[in-house]
């Protein structure tokens, strides 16, 4: 009998929230997965490499190289404004809480995109960029199709649950190493392991290698209930980068674990030969049904919460049973974010009812600190004290 690809991607993944509740040390993957060199980009590793699913935030990833690209072109520089709209405001969260009309620097939006995973700013840098989010996304389907993305559709610059927008990892490990390989300058964004703003507000990257996984130096996190927990992670060594894809794993513990595995067995094994295949041919079957998967009945369950936080330290923390992720012994690296300090004109696009108005130079305001995430959202996103307290649950539809 032949089963769908999204019905497998339950099962596994019904079947890794059960093997974390019943307390075992690495719950089973539940989704595609793939390790491959950045500089040959041929592939070490690949599992269901071809089957579609949502991308969640590691959208950014190509909200970030839309940004690069036009900022080669000369449309704009890493200080040209960015204005947060009232359609940025209204995007849910993971956000920044800037208020409609805040104006920062095409630099710190894309740090709060890539480390904060901000899907209000991911908003305002793409209508910055392109003059509206519609201009934007095409532009992201665009450079999808110029990259050889074979199945991958873009609806949004954040990575919120769309049924329209979906990709493979395949797909993202091509979006990777042209990250990498023709924008290196700007991998320090990637890199980085945590925003500062405000008086005393620190915001950790949700890449749980860094800092923690030997030579790890990228790249993004996503997580939406239909997604489950997606990593895209680099790491270097001895000259020598790998990436891999990590998609619909049961936790952030999990998606780390699994990518340092991955990693780990990727630098002991070597170079890869000329036989290894390349990313244009990865090997596997095409998905099954052309349905994206949906694991939202396994991922997002109370059940599934609950698990997710079994096995924390007293703080909260995760506690991981690899000995390949470390601890990290220090506080992370933080580089400061904030309002102010843009050159040049708005690009944004001013809506009013169905009217489109040309953009215009807008005043900067004064610095001001972000509205915090309601108690609710705080009950997911809160940060506890102590070195290991940047490592929260993330809300479901995050992003």
């Amino acid at each position: 009998m032949k089963i769908a690809g999204h019905a497998l991607a339950r099962c596994a993944a019904g079947l890794a929230i059960a093997l974390v509740m019943a307390g075992m040390a690495r719950p089973a993957l539940a989704g595609p997965e793939l390790v491959f060199e950045i500089e040959t980009g041929r592939v070490l590793h690949a599992e269901q490499a071809h089957e579609l699913w949502s991308p969640a935030s590691l959208t950014k990833m190509m909200t970030a190289l839309v940004t690069f690209r036009a900022i080669e072109a000369g449309e704009l520089t890493l200080k040209s404004p960015v204005r947060v709209t009232g359609n940025a405001v209204s995007t849910p969260p993971s956000k920044m809480g800037y208020p409609a009309g805040s104006v920062m620097t095409v630099d710190n939006a894309l740090k709060m995109v890539v480390v904060r995973s901000a899907n209000d700013i991911a908003v305002a840098l793409g209508e910055a960029v392109a003059g509206s989010e519609t201009a934007f996304v095409d532009r992201m389907n665009q450079e999808a199709a110029r990259l050889g993305m074979t199945n991958t559709n873009f609806v949004n610059p954040h990575g919120l649950h769309d049924e329209a927008q979906y990709t493979t990892a395949r797909d993202m490990a091509v979006l990777v190493r042209a990250l990498r390989r023709d924008f290196g300058q700007y991998a320090g964004y990637f890199s980085t392991e945590a925003i500062a703003f405000g008086e005393d507000q620190l915001i950790p990257s949700y890449n749980l290698l860094l800092g923690r996984f030997a030579g790890a130096d990228g790249m993004k996190t996503g997580f939406v209930c239909a997604s489950g927990f997606n990593l895209a992670a680099t790491a270097t060594r001895d000259g020598r980068t790998l990436a891999s894809i990590v998609m619909g794993t049961a936790s952030q513990k999990a998606r780390a674990e699994e990518s340092a595995v991955l990693l780990e067995d990727g630098f002991t094994k070597g170079p890869a030969t000329d036989r290894a295949p390349t990313l244009d041919a990865v090997p596997g079957p095409a998905d099954a049904d052309g349905v994206p998967a949906d694991l939202r009945p396994v991922v997002c369950t109370e059940e599934a919460r609950a698990a997710r936080w079994d096995g924390r330290d007293v703080d909260g923390n995760i506690v991981f049973d690899s000995g390949l992720i470390g601890t990290m012994e220090r506080e992370p690296r933080a580089v400061r974010v904030g309002l102010g300090g843009a050159e040049g004109e708005s690009r944004t696009a001013i809506v009013v009812g169905d009217e489109v108005f040309e953009p215009f130079p807008v005043p900067l305001p004064r610095p001001e600190r972000p509205s915090l995430a309601s108690d609710a959202e705080m009950d997911e996103y809160r940060l506890r004290p102590g070195f290991e307290a940047p490592v929260p649950e993330p809300r479901p539809e995050s992003g």
